[in-house]
């Protein structure tokens, strides 16, 4: 079969795509750095308007991707298989663009248990380069001996290492790795930076962060940086998980709470009855706290049912989809099932 070609406007390159290839991930493997999120169909971030061409649209959520933005020649280049040669042009202004990522090697300098299952992975440069990123990105991590995976840098961008929030996924042998043999003073290789859901500091309306799990650890990149760039605007921030063993870093927000008026900061307990926490599911939390989400900004973290819930939530509740800005958190046992086509 003839490789096909896929011209990005924006870019001004002409690209090959191999057979069973997205326009996304030809566009990132050649160094572009193409707005996006989740690559799995689900935050919508990549949204791009299809010029030329024809695509074959992989399964995808519903609301990453209406019908009728489809009908209006609308696409998401992480599900877009070309069918014949294709352009494109991604939504938005050329702000809103990630530098490219770079790669480099890195060392672990501090390992600490957040919880019975998420533990802390601090790494430094090797060669004490600067490890730049905007809140809310992530980065592909290398371990010794087994597969790199990709997870969100939770420290603010400026501090001398990178903060990982890793949580153990029985029989993934990455987080295996990390929880039961990775050490400090091993070395690992970084990519970085990845992903565009990352904090909009133009906005000037209210924010909406919702975390599930270690998704804490882009929103908690993202709300520090909020607060010490002067954002004065209400950020209010839901931390949805199963029990309270599985709470980390109740402490630290509620002091930055303290610090500023500006932050509310609610754990929610989705299985657990508590005198201190709110139960039920985080969704029906913020419906109950946030009737109207026009004009708000949300930074969504978390397993692929969480966000799904939260999108139809929001959107319902008159939150425009450009504000909607998305991590997906996938185990390695999910993955496969995103090749799946509709």
């Amino acid at each position: 079969m003839t490789a096909k070609r896929v011209d990005i406007r924006q870019a001004r390159t002409s690209l090959k795509i191999q057979e069973g290839q997205t326009i996304l991930d030809a566009a990132l493997a050649a160094g572009i750095p193409f707005p996006h999120g989740c690559k799995s169909g689900r935050c919508g971030s990549c949204k791009s308007r299809l010029i030329e061409g024809e695509v074959e649209l992989l399964k995808h959520s519903r609301f990453a991707l209406t019908d009728e933005e489809k009908a209006d020649g609308l696409i998401l280049p992480c599900r877009a298989l070309p069918q014949t040669d294709v352009a494109v042009a991604w939504l938005g202004s050329d702000e809103d663009v990630d530098q490219a990522p770079r790669r480099l090697n890195g060392i672990v300098t501090l390992l600490d248990d957040l919880t019975h299952d998420i533990k802390l992975v601090r790494i430094t440069a090797e060669d004490g380069a600067p490890l730049l990123f905007t809140a809310g990105q992530y980065a592909q991590v290398g371990f010794d001996g087994v597969p790199a995976r990709s997870y969100s840098m939770a420290n603010a961008h400026g501090d001398d290492g990178l903060e990982f929030h890793i949580r153990r996924v029985p029989g993934g042998a990455t987080s295996e790795h990390v929880h039961n043999v990775l050490k400090t003073g091993d070395k690992i290789t970084l990519e970085l930076p990845l992903g565009s859901s990352s904090l909009r500091q133009h906005h000037s309306g209210p924010i909406l962060c919702i975390a599930g799990g270690s998704g804490l650890a882009p929103v908690k990149s993202i709300v520090e940086t909020a607060l010490a760039h002067g954002m004065k605007q209400p950020i209010h921030v839901y931390f949805g998980v199963r029990a309270e063993r599985d709470l980390y870093l109740v402490e630290h927000f509620q002091a930055l709470a303290k610090r500023h008026p500006n932050l509310t900061f609610a754990p929610v307990l989705s299985e657990a009855q508590s005198a201190q926490y709110r139960s039920g599911f985080v969704t029906q939390a913020v419906a109950e706290d946030l009737p109207d989400l026009d004009g708000w900004k949300a930074y969504v973290a978390g397993p692929p049912p969480m966000v799904d819930a939260v999108m139809e939530m929001a959107f319902a509740r008159g939150m425009q989809r450009k504000d909607m800005h998305a991590d997906v958190f996938f185990t390695p046992e999910e993955l496969p099932a995103l090749a799946t086509a509709e």
